[in-house]
């Protein structure tokens, strides 16, 4: 983006400040550093070409607005609004600008209603609530964690194939809205309740048709429905007593803000999440491939060392 240096320079002035002036630990200073981070990412993406010292309100609101997106909490919310806060206030100490442009910056209105997002401890309570002792519990406590570790639609899930699954590249091709393909990252739990579910079930089930391909199945053998997927969550949620409303839907939200809320590129996610249009077949040379795979492994919880350790 044409003005990108101007706000990489600005952002490099305001940790300073912050270290030197304000005196702040490493760990202020990096949670000041992903607000702003996230602000310039979204200037970026838009293709706003604007300087730092010229952004209005409305810019800022517009902002809001969009990171709504990603099921945010409102906690983190006012953590992102605290930090551009102080990233504008400094603009005033150092009179590079005149008026602050978030005094009136509020979060966004009752009517931009959060989506569902489900705590990571509520996730693994539905997964620890799954029967294993059948067939169909395996094939569940792998369809959760496909549907969370990879923030999959529920139409993307039960079309998923299994000649789409680049387990050795830590990839599955998924075919979105529009009949877009993308490549989406997998986490190593996900593809282990995959791999259990098509060794010890999928593999001696009796396949209907040409449903052969297909990864998640029903009990007659065909591909597994939608409402299926929704009444299994349905059934889990009133389980353990879970007082939410919850849908499959509700793991991609989960996804995006556990993503996000943990420092996560934006951009990285809106292409993981199909937001944008990513088409491509060729899984060992496309850059960003990389990118996103690092961006799931670095903050996704399902990748941390702990959640290994117990499978």
């Amino acid at each position: 983006m044409k003005y990108t240096l101007e706000w990489n320079n600005a952002l490099s002035d305001f940790q300073a400040f912050l270290r030197l002036e304000k005196s702040l630990s490493e760990n202020s200073v990096d949670a000041y550093t992903n607000d702003i981070k996230k602000l310039i990412e979204y200037v970026e993406i838009k293709n706003i070409e604007i300087i730092p010292e010229k952004i209005k309100l409305n810019h800022l609101q517009d902002f809001l607005v969009w990171i709504n997106e990603f099921g945010i909490s409102q906690r983190s919310q006012a953590r992102l609004i605290s930090g551009i806060k102080a990233f504008y206030k400094y603009f005033l100490l150092e009179d590079k600008i005149k008026t602050d442009p978030t005094k009136l910056l509020e979060s966004p209105r009752i009517g931009f209603k959060l989506p569902e997002v489900l705590t990571i401890e509520e996730i693994d309570e539905l997964i620890d609530a799954i029967d294993l002792s059948t067939f169909e519990g395996h094939r569940n406590k792998a369809i959760i964690e496909t549907l969370y570790s990879c923030g999959l639609r529920v139409s993307e899930l039960v079309n998923l194939k299994k000649s789409n699954l680049y387990f050795q590249q830590n990839f599955i091709k998924v075919e979105g809205k529009g009949s877009k393909e993308r490549l989406v990252p997998i986490s190593e739990t996900a593809k282990k309740q995959i791999n259990l579910y098509l060794k010890n079930v999928r593999n001696i089930q009796i396949v209907e048709g040409d449903n052969h391909d297909f990864v998640f199945l029903n009990n007659k053998g065909k591909k597994i429905s939608r409402v299926m997927v929704f009444i299994i969550i349905k059934k889990l949620a009133e389980l353990i007593g879970l007082k939410k409303n919850i849908s499959p839907h509700t793991f991609r939200h989960s996804f995006a803000s556990h993503l996000v809320e943990g420092g996560a590129d934006l951009r990285a996610v809106q292409e993981m999440l199909g937001h944008e249009s990513i088409i491509t077949t060729e899984i060992y040379t496309h850059l960003d491939l990389d990118y996103m795979r690092d961006t799931i492994l670095s903050f996704h919880p399902r990748t941390r060392k702990k959640y290994d350790n117990q499978l």
